[in-house]
């Protein structure tokens, strides 16, 4: 299922938030808009213009295109018409390989550009599902290779993280269904869970986010405060499951327990009483919506 980009229920905010996150000042950002209509905003009930992530992306490459010499207008026509049907897989594709190279060559700057195009032209799911989890899964068979050390995988996951949950302000809000989400103890990777809870969010959900390494006595006293509609455990590796079955079992017979992860993880699911998840984090959003 996919999203736009511009209609979706993603965090919205006003143009001084907007500068401040781009670096761009606020008078320029309104002449871009004003001129090129560059940026795609919405209303706030007050009238406010809200600006959404794809107009951040869209700021930060017009800056950056002006940076290497093309006129306003020339960034502006490549900003706006991007080369390439936006939701086609080749193009996205292409990214991937440019952005891992950046990863584990250190480069944060052109990280940045990368994530910046196609956060700017794709939906935040086709993002994920075609560019971000296929560059993060690609940096993790090089570092289990041995080809790339611990900086790079850090460096890669840290800075892939943080664009992340740059997206993610006001996701427990509203009047949705509830979920709690974590990853047991152990598990350090959160990546697919993040993109897994930005998912449920474009589907009208509420997100607590307790991420990483979360004591399982803590997501059942999490899940028994707030009575969330799905308890949502993510995990890599199935010994990270095994080690807290009894847990999970005793957590499963109170709320409603999804698995997630690979197929060796979510196979556990019905012997703890818990529901499976597809491997694939969109994918499993939506599973999950339309269970």
């Amino acid at each position: 299922m996919s999203v736009d980009p511009e209609n979706s229920p993603e965090p919205r905010i006003r143009i001084g938030e907007l500068s401040r996150r781009a670096g761009v000042g606020v008078d320029t950002l309104r002449a871009w808009e004003r001129r090129y209509e560059v940026f795609r905003p919405s209303r706030s009930p007050g009238g406010f213009r809200l600006y959404g992530p794809g107009d951040e992306a869209r700021a930060r490459r017009m800056s950056e295109l002006i940076a290497e010499g093309h006129s306003t207008a020339e960034a502006a026509r490549a900003v706006v018409r991007p080369a390439g049907p936006p939701a086609a897989g080749a193009p996205a594709a292409e990214e991937v390989g440019p952005l891992v190279e950046a990863l584990v060559a250190l480069d944060e700057g052109t990280a940045n550009s990368v994530l910046d195009r196609v956060l700017a032209t794709l939906s935040l799911e086709q993002a994920s599902a075609l560019v971000i989890l296929p560059a993060m899964r690609e940096v993790g068979s090089r570092w289990s290779r041995g080809e790339i050390g611990i900086a790079e995988e850090h460096f890669a996951s840290n800075l892939v993280r943080a664009r992340l949950l740059a997206l993610t302000r006001g996701w427990g809000s509203g009047g949705g269904r509830r979920a709690l989400l974590a990853c047991p103890p152990g598990e350090k990777h959160d990546l697919a869970l993040i993109v897994f809870g930005l998912a449920l969010r474009d589907r009208g959900w509420r997100v607590t986010f307790l991420g990483a390494d979360t004591p399982t006595g803590t997501i059942e006293e999490a899940a028994g405060r707030l009575r969330p509609e799905a308890v949502v455990v993510a995990a890599l590796s199935l010994e990270r499951i095994e080690a807290e079955a009894e847990a999970l079992a005793s957590l499963a017979r109170s709320q409603r327990l999804l698995l997630a992860g690979p197929t060796e993880v979510t196979a556990a699911a019905r012997r703890l009483g818990a529901e499976p998840l597809p491997p694939d984090a969109v994918e499993g959003a939506a599973a999950l919506d339309a269970g």
